[in-house]
C-alpha cells in the first residue's frame, strides 16, 4: 500500500469514527430514551462507557506518544465488542420488530461500527512499526488529525479561559483518564463479569 492510498483510508476511518463512532450513536442514545427502547438505551450506556478509551487516545496521539497508537488499535476492538457481547440485549433487539426505524438504524450502525472496528485494526496492521516508533512511514497519518484538535481545544481555551494547552498537559490528562478506566475495567472484570457473565447487568 502506498503512502497516499493509507492516508485516504486512515482519513476515511477518522470520518467513519466521527460519523458512527460519535455522532449517531448520540442520536440514538438520545431516541433511545425518548422512545423508552430500554435495551438499545442500556446498550448505548454501556457503549459510551467503552468508547471512552477512544476519547483517551486521542489525547495521547495529539501529543505523538506511542500510547496512543497502541490505543488506537485497541480501543476500536472494545468497542465494537461491547455492542455485540450482551446476550441479554442481542436477544432483545432482535425480538425488535425490523422495521422499526430505531430498531432498523441500531442494526445499521453496529454493522457499520463493526466494518469500521476491521478496516482500523487492517490499517494499523500496515503501520504495526508505529507501536514501537512515532517516527515510522505512516506514523504522522495517524496523528494528523489528532494534532488538528489539539490545536483546535488550543484556540478554544487560550480564547475562552486565557490557559494554554500543552502536549505536556494533554499526555497528563491521558494518563489521568487512562488510569481512571483501567481502574473502571478491572473492576467490570474481577467482579462484575464473574456474576453476571454475558448479561448486561450493572455494567
Amino acid at each position: 500500500m502506498t503512502e497516499p492510498q493509507f492516508q485516504i483510508l486512515v482519513w476515511l476511518s477518522y470520518r467513519i469514527a466521527a460519523t458512527f463512532a460519535f455522532g449517531l450513536p448520540l442520536f440514538l442514545l438520545i431516541w433511545a430514551k425518548i422512545t423508552n427502547s430500554s435495551a438499545i438505551d442500556r446498550l448505548l450506556s454501556i457503549y459510551w462507557k467503552v468508547s471512552s478509551l477512544y476519547a483517551i487516545n486521542l489525547l495521547f496521539l495529539s501529543s505523538e506518544s506511542q500510547v496512543g497508537q497502541l490505543l488506537s488499535l485497541i480501543s476500536p476492538i472494545l468497542m465494537v465488542g461491547s455492542i455485540w457481547f450482551w446476550v441479554d440485549l442481542n436477544e432483545e433487539i432482535e425480538e425488535m420488530y425490523i422495521y422499526r426505524p430505531i430498531s432498523l438504524t441500531t442494526r445499521i450502525w453496529r454493522l457499520t461500527l463493526s466494518f469500521w472496528g476491521i478496516l482500523n485494526t487492517i490499517l494499523h496492521i500496515f503501520s504495526w512499526r508505529c507501536l514501537n516508533s512515532i517516527n515510522g512511514i505512516y506514523c504522522d497519518t495517524w496523528r494528523e488529525i489528532p494534532y488538528d484538535s489539539f490545536i483546535t481545544t488550543k484556540i478554544i481555551i487560550r480564547f475562552i479561559l486565557d490557559g494554554n494547552w500543552t502536549t505536556v498537559l494533554s499526555t497528563f490528562f491521558g494518563y489521568l483518564a487512562l488510569i481512571l478506566y483501567l481502574t473502571g475495567l478491572f473492576q467490570w472484570l474481577i467482579v462484575q463479569l464473574p456474576k453476571n457473565g454475558r448479561f448486561a447487568g450493572k455494567f
